[in-house]
């Protein structure tokens, strides 16, 4: 995966007990890069680290990069006794950090991500430095009550396997992006690879259960550090009206809309978005 790291650069990819639950992550940071601020990505929904693949060694050239598997997706744990919130990711996130002894970071979130790191900067302010938005999901409110009723139902996991295995996953993935060369066989073959898991629907009944609301437009307003925002024009999964709110709401932010891109911004625009994002961080 990773060709363009050289042998000088420091690069691990490892699975970490923390508090209990299983957390795979992958560090990177070139041979010049600075030691902090460390810019931690989170994935969105059915989805992992593997989605900041072209990312990851362009930024990992001027700052270190941590990449996490949340737990219930990619290589972590699907844990049955994780609390699947946005305030207990951010937590575990930080214990994950504590024990790295990291203390200032960049907090870079995609679509279900970016409420990850929304949550991470509202609760952690003194060690979360900025934000960086990829199409990040938002205004979401928490699961309607007959739908987490339904959860409780016998066998529901194995119906939320029944509709996930019946779709045609390729057509899925070209659904949510514009540039259709951007999902190979290969890019297929990784996304698909939890469907496999039954812990994998059983993770995402809890996150249905478990998960808060998104923050809303009042929690956003206290969110002071600066933030970036990607969005794709294209996007049919969070579409730019919602980029467009949260670029009103958040006090320092700057939206950055790519024409012809439509919801995997990371993996669409890799280029763009790293020399944007690398300006970004070295403004003072």
């Amino acid at each position: 995966m990773w060709e363009q790291v050289k042998t000088e650069d420091d690069y691990k990819a490892q699975t970490m007990a923390i508090d209990g639950v299983e957390v795979h992550y992958e560090y990177y940071r070139g041979k010049h890069a600075k030691e902090e601020p460390v810019i931690v990505l989170l994935h969105g929904l059915v989805s992992s680290s593997y989605s900041f693949r072209y990312l990851m060694p362009l930024i990992g050239k001027k700052y270190p990069v941590l990449a996490i598997d949340l737990p219930g997706f990619g290589k972590s744990e699907k844990s049955k006794t994780f609390i699947y919130s946005f305030e207990s990711y951010a937590k575990l996130i930080f214990r994950l950090l504590q024990m790295m002894q990291v203390k200032n970071v960049i907090a870079v979130g995609h679509s279900m991500g970016g409420q990850v790191a929304l949550y991470m900067a509202k609760n952690y302010p003194d060690h979360v430095k900025k934000l960086v938005l990829l199409s990040s999901s938002g205004y979401l409110k928490r699961v309607k009550k007959h739908y987490l009723y339904a959860s409780y139902l016998p066998f529901s996991s194995r119906v939320l396997r029944w509709w996930f295995q019946k779709r045609d996953y390729k057509d899925a993935l070209l659904h949510v992006v514009y540039n259709k060369n951007a999902v190979d066989d290969y890019a297929v073959l990784e996304y698909t690879k939890p469907f496999q898991d039954e812990g994998f629907y059983d993770a995402l009944i809890r996150l249905m259960r478990h998960r808060e609301g998104d923050l809303t437009a009042e929690q956003l307003k206290e969110i002071k550090q600066p933030a970036l925002l990607f969005w794709g024009k294209e996007d049919e999964i969070v579409p730019l009206r919602i980029g467009k709110k949260l670029d009103h709401d958040l006090p320092q932010s700057e939206l950055v809309v790519y024409e012809q891109t439509g919801h995997l911004v990371p993996e669409e625009r890799p280029q763009e978005v790293a020399q944007k994002m690398l300006e970004f961080l070295e403004d003072q």
